[in-house]
């Protein structure tokens, strides 16, 4: 793994950009861009921090738009009662006046996985620009701060590949889990009486 690094450290910023942006658009079986960047500045100290994580943003977010983009097409496959929820919550969001950018944001500033974010995202048909404005802020924030403490929370990109596979694994399941347990939200339900309620996914009627 460390040749791989070397050879895309060759490229500096512009080969870190381009893997982050192959990693994001991929829904599973990638570790969180946080832990790819730190190994980076493990390897090479000399990158600039803000830099680092001003590239690491807008890779993520290119790929997670490439992510939302392929995941619109399997709305067909969600039941029609989903799609109703889905709806019902984008609307809410869209009357906010800065409701995409301030949910996108908090999730960004946070160093969670966000790959069901814009699984979800893509299952609304989410046409805000501020979704990805929010987010852009919210992981150069997160990757600066994670960067910076890197020598403390780092786990070496190495060992998340060839020995900790089980926890990329893991995250994933958690995050396709995310993704249903969302969809399954009536929405109107929990908007108007302040009160959680659920509908069966789809797959549960077969």
């Amino acid at each position: 793994m460390l040749d791989v690094l070397e050879i895309i450290a060759e490229f500096s910023y512009f080969g870190i950009f381009l893997i982050l942006v192959g990693v994001n658009a991929s829904p599973v079986l990638m570790p969180p861009t946080w832990i790819i960047l730190s190994s980076f500045y493990a390897f090479d100290p000399s990158l600039n921090l803000i830099v680092l994580s001003i590239i690491g943003a807008t890779g993520a977010t290119i790929g997670r738009f490439i992510l939302k983009n392929i995941s619109s097409f399997f709305r067909k496959f969600v039941g029609h009662e989903q799609q109703s929820n889905l709806d019902i919550i984008g609307d809410f969001l869209n009357r906010k006046k800065y409701g995409y950018v301030v949910a996108s944001f908090l999730f960004g500033a946070t160093p969670l996985p966000s790959n069901m974010l814009f699984i979800t995202y893509g299952l609304m048909k989410t046409k805000s620009f501020g979704l990805y404005v929010g987010f852009w802020f919210g992981r150069v924030l997160s990757y600066y701060v994670m960067l910076s403490i890197g020598n403390i929370v780092l786990i070496p990109l190495i060992q998340i590949f060839e020995e900790r596979y089980v926890g990329i694994l893991l995250l994933d399941g958690i995050s396709i889990g995310s993704v249903i347990f969302f969809t399954s939200i009536n929405w109107a339900h929990l908007i108007t009486y302040k009160k959680l309620k659920f509908v069966r996914p789809r797959l549960w009627r077969f």
